[in-house]
Protein backbone atom coordinates (compact mmCIF):
# COMPACT_ATOMS: atom_id res chain seq x y z
CA UNK A 1 0.00 0.00 0.00
CA UNK A 2 1.47 3.37 -1.02
CA UNK A 3 1.80 6.40 1.20
CA UNK A 4 -0.92 8.17 -0.78
CA UNK A 5 -3.32 5.24 -0.40
CA UNK A 6 -2.57 5.04 3.32
CA UNK A 7 -3.47 8.70 3.80
CA UNK A 8 -6.71 8.41 1.84
CA UNK A 9 -7.83 5.17 3.47
CA UNK A 10 -6.87 6.04 7.04
CA UNK A 11 -5.48 2.54 7.53
CA UNK A 12 -5.78 1.54 11.18
CA UNK A 13 -3.34 -0.51 13.17
CA UNK A 14 -0.03 0.29 11.51
CA UNK A 15 2.00 -1.68 14.02
CA UNK A 16 5.73 -1.51 14.53
CA UNK A 17 5.74 -3.72 17.62
CA UNK A 18 5.81 -0.66 19.83
CA UNK A 19 4.43 0.36 23.21
CA UNK A 20 3.22 3.75 21.93
CA UNK A 21 -0.17 4.57 20.44
CA UNK A 22 -1.06 7.79 18.67
CA UNK A 23 -4.46 8.91 17.44
CA UNK A 24 -3.97 10.24 13.92
CA UNK A 25 -6.27 12.16 11.60
CA UNK A 26 -6.27 11.97 7.80
CA UNK A 27 -8.55 13.16 4.99
CA UNK A 28 -9.60 11.68 1.70
CA UNK A 29 -8.22 13.55 -1.29
CA UNK A 30 -11.71 14.59 -2.38
CA UNK A 31 -12.38 15.85 1.19
CA UNK A 32 -15.38 13.52 1.44
CA UNK A 33 -14.08 11.75 4.54
CA UNK A 34 -12.15 12.49 7.70
CA UNK A 35 -10.71 9.41 9.33
CA UNK A 36 -9.16 8.98 12.76
CA UNK A 37 -7.11 5.88 13.44
CA UNK A 38 -4.55 4.47 15.83
CA UNK A 39 -0.88 4.29 14.94
CA UNK A 40 1.36 2.13 17.06
CA UNK A 41 4.90 3.48 17.14
CA UNK A 42 8.25 2.56 18.57
CA UNK A 43 9.58 5.74 20.21
CA UNK A 44 13.24 4.81 19.67
CA UNK A 45 12.53 4.42 15.94
CA UNK A 46 10.89 7.84 15.93
CA UNK A 47 12.05 11.46 15.73
CA UNK A 48 10.61 14.94 16.04
CA UNK A 49 11.98 17.67 13.79
CA UNK A 50 11.47 21.21 15.15
CA UNK A 51 11.38 23.44 12.07
CA UNK A 52 12.47 27.09 12.09
CA UNK A 53 11.26 28.10 15.55
CA UNK A 54 13.46 31.18 15.41
CA UNK A 55 14.00 33.90 18.01
CA UNK A 56 12.69 36.58 15.66
CA UNK A 57 11.01 37.26 12.32
CA UNK A 58 10.45 40.20 10.00
CA UNK A 59 6.70 39.63 10.54
CA UNK A 60 6.07 40.68 14.13
CA UNK A 61 2.79 38.77 14.45
CA UNK A 62 4.50 35.61 13.22
CA UNK A 63 7.23 36.09 15.85
CA UNK A 64 4.61 36.61 18.56
CA UNK A 65 2.85 33.39 17.62
CA UNK A 66 6.14 31.47 17.76
CA UNK A 67 6.88 32.93 21.19
CA UNK A 68 3.44 31.87 22.43
CA UNK A 69 3.79 28.36 20.98
CA UNK A 70 7.36 27.66 22.12
CA UNK A 71 6.75 26.92 25.85
CA UNK A 72 3.96 24.45 25.02
CA UNK A 73 6.12 22.83 22.36
CA UNK A 74 8.96 22.53 24.85
CA UNK A 75 6.74 20.53 27.20
CA UNK A 76 5.81 18.18 24.37
CA UNK A 77 9.48 17.72 23.51
CA UNK A 78 10.29 16.93 27.15
CA UNK A 79 7.67 14.21 27.25
CA UNK A 80 8.69 12.71 23.91
CA UNK A 81 12.37 12.83 24.87
CA UNK A 82 11.57 10.94 28.08
CA UNK A 83 10.08 8.17 25.93
CA UNK A 84 13.30 7.90 23.93
CA UNK A 85 12.19 9.83 20.84
CA UNK A 86 15.01 11.54 18.93
CA UNK A 87 14.70 15.35 18.95
CA UNK A 88 16.20 17.30 16.05
CA UNK A 89 16.32 21.08 16.32
CA UNK A 90 16.33 22.62 12.84
CA UNK A 91 16.47 26.44 13.04
CA UNK A 92 17.56 26.97 9.44
CA UNK A 93 20.27 29.48 8.68
CA UNK A 94 21.63 29.64 12.24
CA UNK A 95 24.06 26.70 12.35
CA UNK A 96 27.05 28.96 13.04
CA UNK A 97 25.52 29.69 16.46
CA UNK A 98 25.75 25.99 17.34
CA UNK A 99 29.05 25.06 15.66
CA UNK A 100 30.82 24.26 18.94
CA UNK A 101 28.08 22.07 20.39
CA UNK A 102 28.28 18.25 20.41
CA UNK A 103 24.60 18.13 19.38
CA UNK A 104 25.62 19.83 16.14
CA UNK A 105 28.74 17.72 15.60
CA UNK A 106 26.94 14.40 15.98
CA UNK A 107 24.67 15.29 13.07
CA UNK A 108 27.68 16.19 10.92
CA UNK A 109 29.39 12.92 11.91
CA UNK A 110 26.47 10.62 11.09
CA UNK A 111 27.49 7.83 8.72
CA UNK A 112 26.68 8.70 5.07
CA UNK A 113 23.69 6.80 3.66
CA UNK A 114 22.28 6.45 0.15
CA UNK A 115 18.77 7.94 -0.08
CA UNK A 116 16.09 6.70 -2.50
CA UNK A 117 15.65 10.23 -3.89
CA UNK A 118 17.77 13.36 -4.19
CA UNK A 119 18.18 15.36 -0.98
CA UNK A 120 19.49 18.84 -0.42
CA UNK A 121 17.18 21.02 -2.47
CA UNK A 122 14.00 22.82 -1.48
CA UNK A 123 10.90 20.69 -2.17
CA UNK A 124 8.61 23.11 -3.98
CA UNK A 125 4.88 22.82 -4.56
CA UNK A 126 4.23 19.65 -6.57
CA UNK A 127 1.21 19.88 -8.87
CA UNK A 128 1.47 16.15 -9.56
CA UNK A 129 0.98 15.30 -5.90
CA UNK A 130 -1.20 18.04 -4.43
CA UNK A 131 -3.84 20.62 -5.27
CA UNK A 132 -3.20 24.36 -5.13
CA UNK A 133 -2.56 25.58 -1.60
CA UNK A 134 -5.78 26.80 0.04
CA UNK A 135 -4.24 30.16 1.03
CA UNK A 136 -2.47 32.90 -0.91
CA UNK A 137 1.06 33.10 0.51
CA UNK A 138 2.58 34.88 -2.49
CA UNK A 139 0.88 38.29 -2.62
CA UNK A 140 1.71 39.19 1.01
CA UNK A 141 2.02 36.50 3.68
CA UNK A 142 2.61 38.76 6.71
CA UNK A 143 -0.41 39.88 8.71
CA UNK A 144 1.18 42.86 10.47
CA UNK A 145 -0.82 46.10 10.24
CA UNK A 146 2.25 47.65 8.64
CA UNK A 147 4.46 45.09 6.93
CA UNK A 148 8.18 45.68 7.29
CA UNK A 149 11.00 44.70 4.98
CA UNK A 150 11.37 40.92 4.61
CA UNK A 151 14.91 40.64 5.96
CA UNK A 152 16.52 38.21 8.39
CA UNK A 153 15.67 39.15 11.97
CA UNK A 154 16.67 35.96 13.75
CA UNK A 155 19.93 34.51 15.03
CA UNK A 156 19.06 31.19 16.68
CA UNK A 157 16.22 28.98 17.90
CA UNK A 158 13.78 30.49 20.39
CA UNK A 159 15.21 30.30 23.91
CA UNK A 160 12.04 28.69 25.31
CA UNK A 161 12.99 25.48 23.48
CA UNK A 162 15.56 23.58 25.53
CA UNK A 163 18.31 21.60 23.81
CA UNK A 164 19.32 18.49 25.73
CA UNK A 165 22.60 16.54 25.43
CA UNK A 166 20.95 13.69 23.51
CA UNK A 167 19.34 16.01 20.94
CA UNK A 168 20.62 16.86 17.47
CA UNK A 169 20.96 20.21 15.69
CA UNK A 170 20.91 20.45 11.90
CA UNK A 171 19.25 22.31 9.04
CA UNK A 172 20.65 19.89 6.43
CA UNK A 173 18.38 17.36 4.76
CA UNK A 174 21.41 15.20 4.01
CA UNK A 175 22.69 15.22 7.61
CA UNK A 176 19.26 14.47 9.01
CA UNK A 177 18.70 11.61 6.58
CA UNK A 178 22.13 10.16 7.41
CA UNK A 179 21.37 10.35 11.13
CA UNK A 180 17.99 8.70 10.69
CA UNK A 181 19.54 5.88 8.65
CA UNK A 182 22.27 5.42 11.27
CA UNK A 183 19.83 5.35 14.19
CA UNK A 184 17.06 3.36 12.50
CA UNK A 185 14.50 6.18 12.54
CA UNK A 186 11.43 5.30 10.48
CA UNK A 187 8.79 7.57 12.00
CA UNK A 188 9.06 11.37 11.76
CA UNK A 189 6.89 14.04 13.38
CA UNK A 190 7.18 17.61 12.05
CA UNK A 191 6.34 20.65 14.15
CA UNK A 192 7.20 24.32 13.86
CA UNK A 193 6.74 27.03 11.27
CA UNK A 194 5.61 27.88 8.74
CA UNK A 195 3.43 25.06 7.48
CA UNK A 196 2.79 26.38 3.97
CA UNK A 197 6.47 27.20 3.48
CA UNK A 198 9.31 25.65 5.49
CA UNK A 199 7.50 22.77 7.22
CA UNK A 200 6.38 21.46 3.84
CA UNK A 201 9.29 22.53 1.68
CA UNK A 202 12.59 22.31 3.54
CA UNK A 203 14.97 19.48 2.54
CA UNK A 204 14.01 17.93 5.90
CA UNK A 205 10.32 18.89 5.63
CA UNK A 206 7.14 16.93 5.05
CA UNK A 207 7.36 16.58 1.27
CA UNK A 208 10.93 15.34 1.49
CA UNK A 209 10.28 12.91 4.34
CA UNK A 210 7.33 11.40 2.48
CA UNK A 211 9.53 10.95 -0.61
CA UNK A 212 12.16 9.34 1.61
CA UNK A 213 9.51 6.75 2.59
CA UNK A 214 9.34 7.72 6.22
CA UNK A 215 6.13 7.40 8.22
CA UNK A 216 5.41 11.11 8.52
CA UNK A 217 3.05 12.91 10.90
CA UNK A 218 2.31 16.62 11.42
CA UNK A 219 1.77 18.01 14.94
CA UNK A 220 -1.26 20.05 13.93
CA UNK A 221 -1.51 22.22 17.05
CA UNK A 222 2.22 23.01 17.10
CA UNK A 223 2.47 24.76 13.77
CA UNK A 224 1.42 28.02 12.15
CA UNK A 225 0.87 29.31 8.64
CA UNK A 226 2.44 32.38 7.08
CA UNK A 227 -0.81 33.99 5.98
CA UNK A 228 -2.41 37.42 5.82
CA UNK A 229 -6.23 37.48 6.12
CA UNK A 230 -6.24 40.35 3.62
CA UNK A 231 -5.42 37.74 0.97
CA UNK A 232 -7.36 34.79 -0.47
CA UNK A 233 -9.46 33.11 0.94
CA UNK A 234 -10.05 36.13 3.22
CA UNK A 235 -10.45 34.22 6.48
CA UNK A 236 -9.01 34.72 9.95
CA UNK A 237 -5.36 33.76 10.41
CA UNK A 238 -6.15 30.74 12.57
CA UNK A 239 -8.58 29.51 9.94
CA UNK A 240 -5.89 29.90 7.29
CA UNK A 241 -3.59 27.68 9.37
CA UNK A 242 -6.41 25.16 9.80
CA UNK A 243 -6.96 25.05 6.03
CA UNK A 244 -3.27 24.32 5.55
CA UNK A 245 -3.45 21.47 8.09
CA UNK A 246 -6.37 20.04 6.11
CA UNK A 247 -4.30 20.31 2.92
CA UNK A 248 -1.47 18.32 4.48
CA UNK A 249 -3.89 15.72 5.81
CA UNK A 250 -5.36 15.29 2.32
CA UNK A 251 -2.20 15.15 0.24
CA UNK A 252 0.84 14.39 2.37
CA UNK A 253 0.48 12.86 5.83
CA UNK A 254 -1.81 12.45 8.85
CA UNK A 255 -1.73 14.80 11.81
CA UNK A 256 -1.66 14.37 15.58
CA UNK A 257 -2.28 16.54 18.64
CA UNK A 258 0.98 17.49 20.31
CA UNK A 259 -0.19 16.28 23.72
CA UNK A 260 -0.71 12.80 22.28
CA UNK A 261 3.05 12.54 21.75
CA UNK A 262 3.60 12.72 25.51
CA UNK A 263 0.61 10.78 26.80
CA UNK A 264 2.64 7.69 27.70
CA UNK A 265 5.29 9.75 29.44
CA UNK A 266 2.66 11.11 31.81
CA UNK A 267 0.97 7.77 32.49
Amino acid sequence: MTRRTWIAAGLAGLSFGAPGQLRLRARARDASRVREFDWYWQPRESAIIVCDMWDGHYCLNAARRVAAMAPRMNEVLKGARALGVHIIHAPSGTMSEYASLPQRQKMIDAKPATPPVEIGKWCHFDARAEAELPIDDKTQPCDDDVVGEAVKRFTRQHDALEIFPQDGISDSGVEIYNYFAQEGVRNVVLMGVHLNMCVLGRPFGIRQMVRLRKNVVLARDLTDAMYDPRQRPWVAHDRGTELMVHHVERYWCPSVEGADLTRLAAS
